[in-house]
């Protein structure tokens, strides 16, 4: 368990508060580019860390994300107009690029140069792997992006997502890294002579393209044994299960700092999913998903898969919100849930959504009562809290902005001698104890760390 106050600053991220100023110290992903698609298209709302601000692609294709206030008289620039390289205040005519600078202002007299002392607040973008990334820290800390494989990636390798979700983001991430919840929350129970492994197929819950008895084996086994070590991006979390005599079989995790998250499943040749969690307040998030395959493009079959809601993705409406949420009671299927779905649920999605969001806005930690299998969490908790508090009472920044070659990590599965410890295995899943991708992203990230 926690105590109160570490909850406290855990799960607070508004600005002035020592998680919400660790994760500023960070670039998040705040839009799909997909959301600015036109140039001098319509400018979006986006609420990011508690913040109100203003998203906008200008006529030159920049984006901008700036404080939708107007500093003449507090007109919000929402009802602006987006036009010839700025947002135009449609009150008395006050216009701002996307870097905050008033480029015009018709009301003052010709010679004045009143505008160049005007600005508004403003915070840097980038566009990288289908997403609008924001960098809303102090200018001097700011670091390169992450070099997350998605991103690197050509698009025709990738499909990204995001969805809402009604809860604190470190309980999303929590459930995420939390790899034990497989052998109840998104198993099937089979009726006589049915396999396990088909009917999760069915359900879009994993990949059978590498034939083994993955499925079988979490069924069987709920009591992973877990070695998590840390790395300079974040946590590898291995959880280890039985796998006949000689064998364990790993489901392995990355955690990367300070809000992603890379799923455990994937064998050699399969695609790859991770998740991207970013507070809007301390009750609420967005949940940015992205699935890839380093090796080809994506198929229009999976592509359409993932719009159904396969793996991390959910379906969702035109804003974004999914389909089975709460307001709906996820519409679970009392039914199903007596006939074989554990949670009568559907979607693997929409099933840790129910739980997570079950445990209320922002769950009590004062009142778990913790076990072996929960130990990546705890760790994550450890590791998170000791970055905000060293920041908050020392100023020390954290070492991982400065580590994006880092990020070129993978995660998956992997079958080994029960006598190999976690790096080993790493070793020969990914060809590095860390998990690197490739050969030039492993060299440019050891150059970084030395």
């Amino acid at each position: 368990m926690l105590s109160k106050e570490d909850n406290e600053i855990l799960t607070h991220s508004a600005a002035g508060t020592p998680m919400g100023e660790l994760l500023r110290r960070f670039w998040l992903p705040v839009l799909l580019c997909e959301e600015l698609d036109a140039p001098g298209g319509t400018q979006k709302r986006v609420t990011v860390l508690g913040e109100d601000l203003l998203a906008f692609r200008d006529t030159n294709g920049r984006v901008g994300l700036v404080e939708p206030v107007c500093p003449h008289r507090g007109a919000n620039l929402y009802y602006g107009r987006n036009e010839e390289g700025g947002l135009r205040c449609v009150f008395h005519g006050w216009k701002f690029d996307v870097d905050g600078n008033c480029v015009d202002l018709p009301t003052a007299p010709c010679h004045s140069n009143y505008k160049d002392r005007i600005k508004i607040k403003t915070y840097p973008t980038r566009e990288a792997g289908g997403f609008i990334w924001a960098y809303m820290g102090p200018a001097d800390k700011m670091p390169e992006l992450p070099q997350m494989e998605f991103t690197l990636l050509p698009a025709s390798h990738v499909f990204v997502s995001k969805k809402w979700q009604d809860c604190n983001w470190v309980q999303c991430v929590e459930g995420a890294i939390d790899t034990a919840h497989f052998s109840f929350l998104h198993m099937v129970i089979p009726k006589e002579g049915q396999d396990v492994a088909s009917l999760l197929q069915h359900a879009a819950i994993g990949s059978q393209s590498v034939k083994n008895d993955r499925i079988r084996w979490v069924q069987e086994d709920p009591r992973p044994k877990f070695e998590i070590n840390e790395f300079p991006a974040g946590l590898t979390i291995g959880g280890a299960r039985i796998a006949g005599e000689q064998d364990l079989y790993w489901r392995i995790a990355q955690f990367l700092a300070p809000n992603h998250a890379l799923v455990p499943s994937a064998f050699p040749g399969e695609n790859y999913h991770g998740q991207t969690w970013v507070p809007v307040t301390d009750t609420s998030c967005w949940i940015y998903n992205y699935t890839w395959n380093p090796d080809r493009p994506l198929t229009e079959e999976e592509r359409e898969a993932c719009r159904k809601g396969l793996t991390v993705h959910a379906e969702i409406d035109e804003n974004y919100y999914p389909l089975r949420g709460p307001h709906n009671d996820y519409l679970i299927d009392r039914e199903a849930q007596r006939q074989g779905s554990f949670t009568g649920i559907q979607g693997v999605s929409e099933q840790d959504a129910a739980i997570q969001n079950s445990m209320g806005g922002i769950v009590d930690r004062t009142r778990e009562h913790l076990g072996a299998t929960d130990i990546g969490l705890v760790k994550f908790r450890q590791y998170m809290l000791k970055r905000a508090k060293a920041l908050a009472s020392e100023g020390q920044e954290p070492a991982e902005p400065g580590c994006a070659a880092h990020y070129a990590v993978r995660s998956g599965g992997w079958v080994a001698d029960a006598g190999k410890k976690l790096e080993q295995v790493m070793v020969e899943r990914f060809g590095h104890p860390y998990g690197y991708v490739g050969a030039d992203l492993r060299q440019a990230a050891e150059k970084v760390q030395s």
